[in-house]
């Protein structure tokens, strides 16, 4: 049984919070937990919306419908015996980057090297997808090995664009809409991360791996045509089993 501690949040959601740690582990007690009760969804009367984040699940529910101390005993009965073998996505989906972020140089002054190892650095890892968060769409994802060694800028920007591949630590994240953002900016996507025109606007789902790829300006620019006319269709590959496992 994985441990949890059962939280109110207000009068119609509660928070099931695992281990008080950032890591693949943790999170995958989160999603493996997300996944049974989605199967036990038809059994639980009132359930709404499964929202999970780094370490947390929050289980949103109508208390007009809902018998609570049924939904906490559902919680328990799927926290009996998580899988979390299985809750994350076998496939690896390249995500192309124009390496011209506003802070490219920046980076590459505090880590000392050169802005072509940044590069290599930040591009050379498959990154694990912990959640969506801040904004609609907007992926939290990390990778294992090669930190960098800063952390947020001292002063925020307002606004940054929409595409932009923000950077700190081993965390990597990418920017949906215009927003404000305190992190380095590394580089650019042509590709869309919410897009409410289609039936489901989310281009990436938390639980699953991604791999930020170099390209030219000539390729973002006829990636961003191709995105536009909805007919570009993004590259993935198999995760090799030995490296899918991260603690």
């Amino acid at each position: 049984m994985s441990n949890y501690v059962l939280r109110y949040a207000g009068d119609s959601a509660l928070a099931v919070e695992f281990d008080n740690e950032i890591s693949i582990k943790t999170n995958r007690h989160v999603q493996s937990l997300m996944n049974e009760l989605e199967h036990k969804r038809p059994d639980i009367a009132g359930m709404l919306e499964l929202v999970p984040s780094y370490r947390t699940l929050l289980v949103h529910y109508d208390p007009l419908t809902t018998n609570l101390e049924g939904l906490q005993n559902a919680i328990a009965e799927c926290a009996q015996n998580l899988n979390d073998s299985g809750t994350h996505e076998a496939t690896v989906t390249e995500i192309p980057v124009l390496y011209n972020g506003l802070d490219l140089e920046e980076i590459a002054r505090l880590e000392r090297k050169s802005v072509d190892e940044v590069i290599r650095i930040h591009s050379q890892s498959e990154y694990y997808v912990y959640m969506l968060g801040f904004a609609p769409g907007h992926p939290y994802t990390a990778r294992f090995e090669n930190p960098f060694s800063f952390k947020r800028r001292e002063t925020p920007r307002v606004r940054i664009d929409a595409g932009s591949i923000v950077v700190q630590l081993d965390l990597s994240d990418i920017i949906p809409f215009e927003q404000p953002c305190g992190w380095n900016i590394i580089g650019n996507t042509p590709l869309v991360m919410c897009d409410y025109s289609k039936a489901n606007p989310f281009m990436l789902k938390a639980g699953q791996w991604i791999k930020y790829v170099p390209i030219s300006q000539s390729e973002f620019d006829a990636i961003r045509r191709e995105v536009s006319a909805g007919t570009y269709k993004c590259r993935t590959y198999a995760k090799e089993a030995h490296d899918v496992s991260h603690s």
